[in-house]
Formats: structure tokens, C-alpha cells, sequence
């Protein structure tokens, strides 16, 4: 289970000098408790103590861990260097294995890292006293790191500590890297996190905010219903289908397909919904106005004798008439993406924030995740970014009308792109801090601060950047019904890679976000097996059922029929047998997860 909020737990590095576990370095060696954890640590390499103060203790109970740092003799935009060799020390990791994505990675030596990795907890010894020992790789001004392998034969845990900006370069480095100690795996990253969460100041943890109220309901997402082609009428269908089979949704999620867009070469009078149907053939579209598209402008409310009034058509009208149909759906959540669209926002359209047609560039790091077509569509593309200085305005635009026409909240999606967008904006970081910046604001004053969920947003940026008011992500890649590759045994693969994702993630993404495991159809050759991970998940349950095919038997397992969930009071966790194994793919590990409800335990 998600481990206690409480602030006295086993292993906590206090201020008062009684922690057991602090972390040195003692001539080429950094050890923790007379154990070396990384040895042949390089010259250039440093370690300064948590300088946490009396103050900031009300905060952190759990100073003490240590900061690695490093001095280069050339001042570049981009930096690998060693911090010492990894060797024979079971690990188990979070690195992204696609732009958006991470998962879980175990291993016992430095060459056996990933790229891109975002934290990596090394395992306690047995019998030798050794603690567990985690390496959290942070942000340093304008700079954001991550760790990968050295050589394939040295053994080397590399950091690798990046700007995105060529205009932005340094040499001097004091707390790239962040070191922890103790006995239990699951306080330690909760630890480690209220000293970064101090260190930094950019973010909240999760036990600080409070994650929206959809996360008691179940809900309907359109996606795998419609995908693109979704519509009023079959929104309409959709809900009323699962009321009538006694799962009412309290929550109704519009996904992608209510925007008006359209391509750089059409007109801007022509909307580029019509031409996108397929998955992927939206990724070059841009936005071409923050009100909806004709589909749900050309709305009419039941209100036949006011049809010719205006505040009886369109978005407005549509949801109104949901919710007076429906009494169950306290809450509509609509998407969008990060920049407006998959392709930001069309430059030189009236009515629109000015925006700049920018190519995306891959870092090296990124350049080695898993082929992507949505980064193949937006690199080929481009995206038409809005200048940070006036990207509140993009979201004023997007919110502002949505909360006039009922809308309680927006899945900001296709996060993690600034990144490489980054080159004439002062750098990954400093273009993050203004749209993150102003996102928030946007949502506070529009979404009561929390009316957000966060997708492909797995990257340390976001983490520390984005989620001073964001209490609500996914921590898996998406629920795919079918192998993108065509492959039907992929499918079932597929399924447990879902469930490998979210547990793992959640250990480190769960104390900024609460975890969301994604929607899933209750239809599916393996919908019990996700219908039992969600219940036990602690987070949102909803479905992207196709409309009128439902099982209900299965869904009645987990639905009240007021539309609210029994939800478990913390978030999934996998068991500690699990932690340092490979469940996906050594062919002998069961994943575990568990997590607590107000009655009993849940396995």
C-alpha cells in the first residue's frame, strides 16, 4: 500500500543527528553505513548534506540524505558524467521508455541502466546492515537530469543533466543528483521526497492537496467508444445505456474530437475534424479556436420552442440537457492538449494567441525511447507553439469558455512535448515553469484548482514543475484494446504491461499525483483482470465502453447505483517481493500489488 503520511518512520533522517544512514563519500567511495554503494566515484564529483533548516522542518521531517554535484571544465548545454560504478547491488528503476511513458527496470550494475532513467532505488543487503539507497535525479536552475549507464564495460551510473537550450550552458553543478537512506523501501521515497519537495519549492506533494472528487465516481470516457467521430447523440446513447443497465456514470469524459482544428494548408474556415478520422491523422492538425467544433456547435436543445436562441445550442446546450436527463453525472471532463492540440495552435488565426511554427528536437536521451507515432507525427509536423510569455492566454481562452458551457475540469494531455520545443525559450525548464505557470492559474480559476487529470506527462519536469496544484495523472501507458501491431497474443502482453506500469510507477509518481490507471472496456478478453486491478488501484474507475456493449454483471462488482465507487483510502503499491523483480519478463515472477480499504486489506 501507499505507505503513512505520518512523519516518524523507520529509517527517517532527522535534524537531530540520529539518523543511521547518512550518506558520505570517502575517498573514491560513496557508502552508507560502512557499505560502499558506488565505488571509483571520479575526482570531479561532490557531496553536500541536506541543508534543511529548523523552519522547513515542519515541512520535512526527513533530512539528511545528501546532494551530488559535479564540476566540469567546459561550460555546455548538456553534460554525462560518472558518478561512480554500480556494481553487483540489485536495483530496481523508472525510466522512460517512451517520450511520454515510463515503466519498471531492474538490474545489478551500472551497464545494465536504462536511458532517461528517473529514479533508481538500489536493494538492502541481506545480512551486511546495507540500507536501501535511492538516487532521485532533480532539476539545478535552468537544468533537468536524469541517469543512464556508462560504458558497456565500465559499469559507470552516468548523469546526464541537460538544458535543451544550446543558448543555455553551465559548469558548475551542487544538486543534480539526490541520495537517501533507509530501511523501508516505501518511507524512503516518501522521505526523500519531502526533503526535494523543501530543496526545490516548485511542487506539492500529494498528502498537501486534495485530487478531484471524480476519483468516488465511475465514469464513461469516449475514446475507445468513438475515438475521433464522437458526437452529442452518441454521448447521449452512451450514458443512457449504462443508466439503463444500472451502472450510471458520475463522471462523463469527452475525449478527443470536440475541437475545432484543422491543417496549416486548409482554409481557416474549414474544420479538419472531417478529415480525422483514423487515429494519428489529427497529430499535424492544429487548433483553430478555443470554441467547440460543428459537431456540438450544431448541437440543438430538447427545448424545441427556443431553438433559434442561442444559449440553446451548441457545448452549453449539450450538457445542460445531460445533466437534467441524467441526474447521476456530477462531473464532465473534456480533453485537451498541453499546447492547445497536437499540433498547438494554428499561427495567424484571428481570435487566437500568436504562436510560432517550431521544429521539435529529440535529445539523445529521447532520440533511444521506443518508436512513437505520435512523436513522428509532431516532429514531422511541427507544433505552432504559443510564446511563454502569452500562453495564458491560450488557457484562459480553452477554459474560460469551458467552464461557460458546464464543463467541470479538462485531461490536459501530450504533456511531456516542451522539451523539445525548448531551443529559443531559455531552455527545457524555463519554458515548462511558464506554461505549468500558467496552467495552474488557469485551473484554479476556472477548475476550483484541482479539475485536471495529467497525461503523458511521465518526466521528472512535470513532477517537479507541474504539480503544485495538479493532484490527479496516469500512471501507465494507455489501455490498448488491441495490439497496435496486429499481433493477438500482443494483446494479452499488452494487459500485463498495463499492470506493470501503473503499480511501479506509482511509487515514485504517488507522492506528487494520485494514481489514475487509466479507463479500460468492460468487453475485453481481459476486463476482469483490469476490472480487479482498478478496485484495488485506489484511484478513478471508469470504462471506454463502445455504446450498448457492456458487461454489466462485471461492472455491477464495482459500481454503486448512485454512480460512486468504493474506493481504497491509499494508492496500490507492488508488494516488496516484487520490488527488485521483473515481472514482465523473467518468466518467474508473480506482480503483487496491495493497497488498504476502511474494512480490511485488499491482495
Amino acid at each position: 500500500m501507499a505507505p503513512s503520511l505520518s512523519k516518524s518512520s523507520s529509517g527517517s533522517s532527522g535534524l537531530d543527528g540520529n539518523n543511521p544512514y547518512l550518506i558520505s563519500l570517502e575517498g573514491s567511495n560513496f557508502v552508507v553505513n560502512g557499505h560502499v554503494f558506488l565505488s571509483d566515484v571520479p575526482g570531479n564529483i561532490t557531496l553536500s548534506p541536506s541543508p534543511v533548516t529548523l523552519t522547513e522542518k515542519t515541512i520535512c521531517d526527513s533530512a539528511g540524505g545528501s546532494f551530488v554535484g559535479f564540476d566540469s571544465k567546459e561550460s555546455k548545454d548538456r553534460h554525462v558524467v560518472p558518478i561512480g560504478k554500480l556494481k553487483n547491488i540489485k536495483f530496481m528503476s523508472i525510466f522512460r521508455f517512451k517520450v511520454w511513458w515510463t515503466t519498471h527496470w531492474v538490474g545489478s550494475n551500472g551497464r545494465d541502466l536504462e536511458h532517461e532513467t528517473q529514479m533508481v532505488m538500489l536493494d538492502k543487503s541481506d545480512d551486511s546492515g546495507r540500507p536501501y539507497v535511492l538516487l532521485l535525479p532533480l532539476l539545478e536552475g535552468p537544468f533537468r537530469a536524469s541517469l543512464q549507464p556508462g560504458a558497456a564495460d565500465d559499469d559507470n551510473v552516468d548523469v546526464c543533466v541537460e538544458s535543451g537550450s544550446t543558448k543555455v550552458c553551465g559548469d558548475e553543478f551542487r544538486s543534480v543528483v539526490y541520495v537517501h537512506a533507509g530501511d523501508d523501501p516505501f518511507n524512503l521515497m516518501k522521505e526523500a521526497m519531502k526533503v526535494v519537495r523543501v530543496h526545490l519549492g516548485t511542487f506539492k506533494l500529494l498528502e498537501e492537496k486534495t485530487p478531484p472528487g471524480i476519483v468516488d465516481k465511475f465514469g464513461w470516457c469516449t475514446w475507445d467508444a468513438f475515438y475521433l467521430t464522437v458526437h452529442p447523440q452518441g454521448i447521449w446513447d452512451g450514458v443512457k445505456g449504462l443508466v439503463e443497465g444500472g451502472c450510471p456514470p458520475g463522471l462523463v469524459l469527452i475525449d478527443d474530437g470536440w475541437q475545432s482544428i484543422s491543417r496549416d494548408e486548409d482554409p481557416v474556415t474549414k474544420e479538419g475534424m472531417t478529415a480525422a478520422v483514423d487515429a494519428g491523422e489529427q497529430m499535424p492538425c492544429r487548433l483553430l479556436k478555443f470554441q467547440e467544433n460543428y459537431k456540438f456547435r450544431d448541437y440543438v436543445g430538447l427545448k424545441s420552442s427556443a431553438a433559434m436562441d442561442a444559449n440553446n445550442r451548441g457545448m452549453g446546450a449539450f450538457i445542460k440537457d445531460l445533466r437534467e436527463e441524467f441526474s447521476t453525472v456530477d462531473y464532465v471532463y473534456v480533453w485537451h492538449a498541453l499546447c492547445g492540440y497536437w499540433g498547438g495552435v494554428r499561427p495567424d488565426v484571428s481570435g487566437l494567441p500568436p504562436s510560432q511554427l517550431v521544429k521539435p528536437k529529440l535529445s539523445p536521451g529521447l532520440a533511444m525511447t521506443m518508436e512513437d507515432l505520435a512523436v513522428d507525427k509532431i516532429v514531422s509536423s511541427g507544433v505552432g507553439l504559443v510564446p511563454p510569455e502569452m500562453v495564458d492566454q491560450m488557457y484562459e481562452g480553452i477554459h474560460s469558455h469551458l467552464e461557460k458551457v458546464g464543463i467541470d475540469g479538462v485531461k490536459v494531455d501530450v504533456i511531456h512535448l516542451l522539451e523539445m520545443l525548448c531551443e529559443d525559450y531559455g531552455g527545457r525548464v524555463d519554458l515548462a515553469k511558464a506554461y505549468y505557470k500558467a496552467l495552474t492559474a488557469s485551473v484554479r480559476k476556472h477548475f476550483k484548482g484541482n479539475g485536471v487529470i495529467a497525461s503523458m506527462e511521465h518526466c521528472n519536469d512535470f513532477m517537479f514543475l507541474g504539480t503544485e496544484a495538479i493532484s490527479l495523472g496516469r500512471v501507465g501507458d494507455d489501455f490498448w484494446c488491441t495490439d497496435p501491431s496486429g499481433d493477438p497474443n500482443g494483446t494479452f502482453w499488452l494487459q500485463g504491461c498495463h499492470m506493470v506500469h501503473c503499480a511501479y510507477n506509482s511509487l515514485w509518481m504517488g507522492n506528487f499525483i494520485h494514481p489514475d490507471w487509466d479507463m479500460f472496456q468492460s468487453t475485453h478478453p481481459c476486463a476482469e483482470f483490469h476490472a480487479a486491478s482498478r478496485a484495488i488501484s485506489g484511484g478513478p474507475i471508469y470504462v471506454s465502453d463502445s455504446v450498448g456493449k457492456h458487461n454489466f454483471p462485471l461492472l455491477k462488482k464495482l459500481v454503486l447505483p448512485d454512480g460512486s465507487i468504493l474506493r481504497c483510502i491509499c494508492y496500490a503499491l507492488p508488494t516488496r517481493d516484487c520490488l527488485f523483480k521483473d515481472p514482465l519478463h523473467d518468466g518467474n515472477t508473480m506482480l503483487k500489488i496491495w493497497n488498504l480499504n476502511k474494512v480490511m486489506s485488499i491482495f
